[in-house]
């Protein structure tokens, strides 16, 4: 077996762990027999991982930037908090984009993203879904497990109800985007169908898809990035393309050859592809900037 193809298997391992069974000990006996040894696993788990304590991009009190913590609600009994960033010297009001979060809730990597985002221009907030569980915890596994215990539903009505927010936020100019990160690809898509003409644009990064039956509700325009081997997610990838098509969406497609699930987050050594990530931002900020400025 060459490194590459260690290095392919190491990570659908990890995929099918961080996605489906949870099963620690499962998965490290696995990548121990896959890698030859258990040092050799740990360490191949830890450069798949990622890593929260790795340097952010765009620094935490970055001059060019106004951040905080927020708080709106969502419901008569549903409060959801984030955190916000948007351009510190704005001229005027600026369009606003939700930045979802992956399945490890609302991190330090997230509000790095969002920081990157409010320097492109925007209005950036990111909601915690975990917040009507109590927020996101330090723990990235325990994180794991609150996400698949939400109730999805109730989750998706959040977030469009923050795109409604969002509308009328007074820095904002009443204009909508949403970009998500794979449980957050999938959040941005399940959004794009429950807010209808509320979102302007959706951006989803290797999100599984909804039924494709749900594209007709869709009015934002669209713009999908998938990782070329992720057989998972890109399993419901054409169906919900050619859905959107059908139903007069605009829509705009990538597959990244050679790519794996999770290229875009920087924080992960084994799985960031920085031609791609750069890429796949440079389309997502102009394609924002199109639909929303």
């Amino acid at each position: 077996m060459t490194d590459k193809d260690l290095r392919a298997r190491a990570i659908a391992l990890y995929d099918r762990f961080t996605h489906d069974h949870h099963d620690r000990r499962a998965f490290l006996a696995e990548l121990t027999t896959l890698a030859g040894s258990a040092a050799a696993a740990n360490a191949l788990a830890a450069a798949i991982a990622a890593d929260p304590a790795a340097a952010a991009i765009v620094p935490a009190d970055d001059k060019r930037l106004k951040t905080g913590e927020a708080s709106w609600k969502t419901g008569t009994d549903r409060t959801m908090t984030g955190y916000r960033a948007s351009p510190a010297n704005a001229k005027g009001p600026l369009p606003a984009v939700l930045v979802i979060h992956e399945n490890r809730g609302l991190n330090d990597h997230i509000r790095d993203v969002t920081r990157r985002v409010a320097l492109e221009g925007f209005l950036a907030v990111a909601p915690d879904f975990l917040s009507p569980a109590g927020g996101t915890p330090a723990d990235e596994a325990k994180a794991r497990e609150m996400i698949g215990a939400l109730d999805l539903a109730a989750a998706v009505q959040d977030g469009a109800a923050t795109v409604r927010w969002l509308k009328t936020d007074k820095a904002g100019n009443g204009k909508v985007g949403a970009v998500g990160f794979c449980w957050g690809g999938a959040m941005a898509n399940r959004i794009a169908v429950a807010a209808g003409s509320a979102l302007g644009a959706a951006v989803p990064y290797y999100g599984p898809a909804p039924d494709p039956a749900e594209a007709a509700r869709v009015k934002a325009a669209m713009l999908l990035h998938y990782a070329g081997t992720d057989e998972r997610v890109n399993a419901t990838a054409k169906p919900w393309i050619e859905a959107l098509k059908a139903a007069g969406v605009p829509v705009q497609s990538y597959f990244y050859e050679g790519t794996f699930h999770a290229f875009n987050n920087d924080t992960s050594a084994e799985r960031y592809n920085k031609a791609a990530a750069d890429l796949a931002w440079d389309r997502t900020i102009r394609f924002l900037k199109e639909r929303l400025g």
